[in-house]
């Protein structure tokens, strides 16, 4: 069992590396866990970050939700 924090939730969103290691590892059995509060912190600041980086912040909740459903 791995314990993700915030900042993982939140690289997960922005870039390919985690996101593509969290499915892979939890499609081999891995289980993944993240506290609700690291959900929270992840969509409040992801949007000001993808802000900065003019990117739109619509898909924040679609990703957040799918990585919920490969992280306990």
């Amino acid at each position: 069992m791995i314990v993700l924090d915030a900042n993982i939730l939140i690289r997960a969103v922005l870039g390919r590396r985690v996101r593509q290691l969290v499915e892979i590892y939890s499609a081999q059995g891995v289980r993944f866990v993240a506290p609700d509060v690291a959900f929270n912190d992840a969509q409040k600041y992801l949007p000001p970050l993808l802000k900065n980086r003019g990117k739109p912040d619509v898909d924040v909740l679609a990703s957040l939700e799918y990585l919920g459903q490969l992280i306990l």
